[in-house]
């Protein structure tokens, strides 16, 4: 079969990876990935029915922890696919544009969310520093606005990541190192120049990434600040109990982000097993954690998973006794 099409030595497709070193055993792995991809999809979809048919919930913070939960399902619904394909069938292949097109939408809803989180930082610190204009700082067509706001920037500034990866000749090999299409895995297999990828690369992380974090960062410092500057222990541990969560929710995004960005770029590894690890717990650790973590603190969350634990346990019971 042709693998490459045209002069342009594009290839037809592109054939994804496993975990390495543990072919034979991607049946069994399927189980826990299938499970995951039910929780994450599962859990946030909970969270954005109950913000929804709750109105309590209709304020600054959990309308953001909406659009968390709706950009962690984008993220989950990106990746299941291939994953799937790669663990549960066996079936590695991805043509060229499929791929190239979730590369945008990975990489995009990775934006959004980076973003999203700088927004919840902001209604952080607007919520501690200045309590009595809350909502009148946060309205909801300014909330609307940073949403917006939040996904034209992903979109804007991956859009030329497809297009930078069009112009370039693929004659290297056509495996690619993970069960997904990832902008720096992909760029790698051109046998052209890739210069103008990897500066772009480097000016996508600093100008979204990197500046979200730094925002992020010196938000919680103010908020330290003002927190310090509160008179009674007690209102101290409350104003900083609102915090945890997202707090939380940051180090689980950011820390994997930064250490697979440290890995591509300088890190030299014989074996493609850190590259593999560190963005399978990127992609995938995220979307899981965030319901848990928010369903922890939001007792009307925690009220629905009960009901539906209760739901399931009964079922299966009732499933055991017929077996029985």
């Amino acid at each position: 079969m042709q693998m490459f099409n045209g002069t342009r030595y594009q290839p037809i497709y592109f054939i994804l990876s496993g975990i390495p070193g543990l072919e034979s055993m991607q049946i069994w792995i399927s189980i826990p990935l299938s499970v995951m991809y039910m929780i994450a999809l599962l859990g946030n979809c909970i969270i954005l029915y109950v913000i929804q048919k709750n109105p309590s919930l209709h304020e600054p913070q959990y309308i953001f922890l909406s659009m968390l939960a709706g950009t962690d399902v984008g993220m989950s619904a990106s990746t299941l696919p291939t994953v799937l394909n790669v663990f549960l069938f066996n079936h590695p292949e991805i043509e060229f544009h499929g791929c190239l097109a979730q590369m945008f939408f990975i990489h995009t809803f990775s934006s959004m969310e980076s973003a999203i989180l700088l927004a919840m930082a902001f209604d952080r610190f607007v919520a501690i520093r200045n309590p009595l204009h809350y909502t009148m700082v946060l309205t909801h067509s300014r909330i609307i606005g940073m949403g917006l706001a939040a996904v034209m920037r992903g979109v804007a500034l991956m859009a030329p990541l497809p297009i930078l990866l069009k112009r370039l000749p693929f004659c290297k090999s056509i495996i690619l190192s993970h069960s997904f299409c990832f902008h720096p895995d992909v760029m790698k297999l051109a046998c052209g120049s890739i210069r103008v990828n990897i500066i772009y690369g480097l000016a996508l992380v600093l100008c979204s990434f990197g500046i979200d974090s730094v925002f992020i960062v010196l938000s919680y410092a103010l908020i330290l600040k003002t927190v310090l500057g509160i008179a009674s222990q007690e209102g101290r541990l409350k104003a900083l109990n609102t915090c945890v969560s997202h707090i939380l929710t940051v180090l689980i995004f950011y820390v994997p982000l930064i250490a697979l960005a440290l890995i591509h770029r300088i890190g030299k590894y014989h074996s493609p097993l850190p590259h593999v690890t560190m963005s399978n717990i990127f992609l995938f650790l995220t979307p899981v954690l965030n319901p848990l973590v928010y369903s922890i603190k939001t007792k009307q969350i925690r009220a629905v998973l009960f009901k539906l634990f209760n739901l399931w346990g009964s079922i299966f019971k009732d499933f055991t006794f017929l077996l029985s």
